[in-house]
């Protein structure tokens, strides 16, 4: 993982060199390769204690979780080296949030950053949209066995879902989806007037539900036709993976009738409806502008890709919790987005339901359906489990954030010290990226504690692989023979 990562930093210093980078952005580029490569070969060819040991569920987990997190380590060079970043911390943040694809920032002037660097802040995205995991999958068969845990563990919203017998072929039909859709955004944004650099980046942060853009304004000042592309392919990363390899096949009928793509499509129309109505104000605003800001943010905030038009953090009260119960709910299972997962929170109230009719009917067998499909009890389980660590991680998060906001001198929050420590929380657990307030959509992380910036950081990788991922990794059963 940490090789493929000097390619990608390889990559960036290619770039670097062609939009004639200034030199201390090249040697931290070139200090970040050597490190990478150095590190990645020590891994790779360290000593192993005696023979080939098993590769199961718990090695799989710990491989993720620990790749993850020395990734970000790792990736966070180039920011530190080149100056762009002036602590240690910050440059940490700005990677995992880049390799989570959660798009929140500590950078104030973008527009300043050295190209090579924005294109490696947003190559990050792109990385950690489909995962650095399942590209390993992909294009180390060496794996064998183990590849299947790795795929699991990285990507679990697809269980149940090998569109080929071995796990590194279906790995490899999802990244040849992954790269279709890049490049034809890549090919429209540049139809549309955009600069090859900018379509690239904003490709990157879109296919991925990231959300870096190369701009201050983030797309607030492209145009109308910029805007309704990416608005379409940030509803497009936000359908199954899976899904879209079988309407590549020709399985239409599959596609339209999944039930989780039906609701969330209904869910981001219903709710692009509702609130261009509440941000109609009078008779002489432009209704195409209302309908398509509003339609953008919707599926930005449900996708959680966390591109901003306008500044939703002035809009009513009632659109604003629209915008977080989306941040909560996210996009669908087996895409790039990150949040709960339209299924689960359908199947959390289908389950609800269920219970209020066995108190009227205790002796009834009621089954738990999803569309043309039946849950069994022990998904049910797992979900309720994702719940339950998903509430208490945020109670505990925004304590601890609320507490740190407090003492926070020389940024004004004017008394919405509250409501940024609980968006904050819920916007990195979500992968999303802006939130509300001090977070909001005009504001960065910047003026966060480094405390903060730890335990957010947290957030983002909890959010990323889903808890149980990460969680595991503390429980002792996991460790014992």
């Amino acid at each position: 993982m940490i090789l493929i990562l000097c390619l990608g930093l390889l990559v960036t210093l290619g770039v670097a060199l062609w939009q004639e980078g200034e030199w201390k952005e090249t040697r931290a580029l070139i200090a970040s390769v050597l490190i990478t490569f150095v590190a990645g070969v020590l891994l790779r060819y360290v000593p192993r204690r005696g023979g080939e040991e098993r590769f199961g569920n718990r090695e799989a987990f710990a491989v993720v979780t620990f790749g993850w997190i020395s990734l970000a380590l790792l990736g966070a060079l180039p920011f530190y080296l080149s100056g762009v970043t002036t602590t240690y911390t910050d440059a940490f943040f700005e990677t995992m949030s880049g390799f989570t694809t959660t798009g929140a920032t500590i950078l104030i002037e973008i527009e300043r950053v050295p190209k090579g660097i924005l294109f490696w802040r947003s190559l990050t995205h792109w990385f950690g949209g489909m995962g650095i995991v399942v590209l390993s999958v992909a294009v180390l068969p060496s794996l064998g066995a183990g590849g299947f845990q790795l795929f699991m563990a990285e990507m679990p919203g697809i269980k149940g879902e090998k569109l080929r017998p071995r796990i590194a072929e279906t790995a490899k039909l999802l990244w040849k989806v992954y790269l279709l859709l890049t490049f034809s955004q890549v090919a429209l944004l540049i139809f549309g007037d955009m600069p090859l650099f900018d379509s690239i980046c904003h490709a990157f942060g879109t296919v991925a539900t990231g959300g870096f853009s190369t701009k201050n304004a983030s797309i607030g000042n492209e145009s109308a036709y910029i805007q309704w592309v990416i608005t379409a392919f940030m509803f497009l990363a936000g359908i199954s993976f899976v899904l879209h390899f079988k309407l590549m096949t020709g399985s239409f009928r599959s596609f339209f009738q999944d039930a989780e793509f039906r609701a969330y499509f209904a869910i981001c129309l219903v709710a692009t409806a509702i609130i261009a109505l509440m941000t109609l104000t009078g008779r002489g605003q432009d209704l195409g502008k209302v309908v398509r800001e509003s339609a953008f943010t919707v599926v930005a905030i449900s996708t959680t890709t966390g591109y901003t038009v306008t500044d939703f953090d002035v809009w009513p009260n009632l659109a604003r919790i629209m915008l977080l119960l989306l941040m909560v709910m996210g996009a669908c299972a087996g895409s790039t987005g990150g949040g709960l997962k339209v299924i689960r929170i359908i199947l959390l109230w289908k389950f609800a339901w269920r219970e209020l009719k066995r108190l009227v009917r205790p002796r009834a067998v009621i089954a738990l359906r999803f569309g043309k499909h039946t849950v069994e009890e022990s998904a049910m389980a797992g979900i309720l489990g994702i719940l339950v660590l998903y509430v208490f991680t945020f109670a505990i998060a925004s304590v601890i954030m609320a507490t740190l906001m407090g003492g926070v001198g020389g940024h004004d929050l004017a008394g919405r010290e509250t409501e940024t420590a609980v968006t904050s929380v819920i916007a990195t657990l979500g992968n999303i990226g802006p939130g509300l307030g001090g977070v909001g959509p005009a504001q960065n992380y910047s003026w966060v504690p480094d405390a903060g910036k730890w335990v957010l950081s947290l957030c983002m990788l909890l959010g990323r692989l889903e808890f149980y991922s990460v969680l595991i990794l503390i429980v002792p059963l996991t460790w014992r023979r």
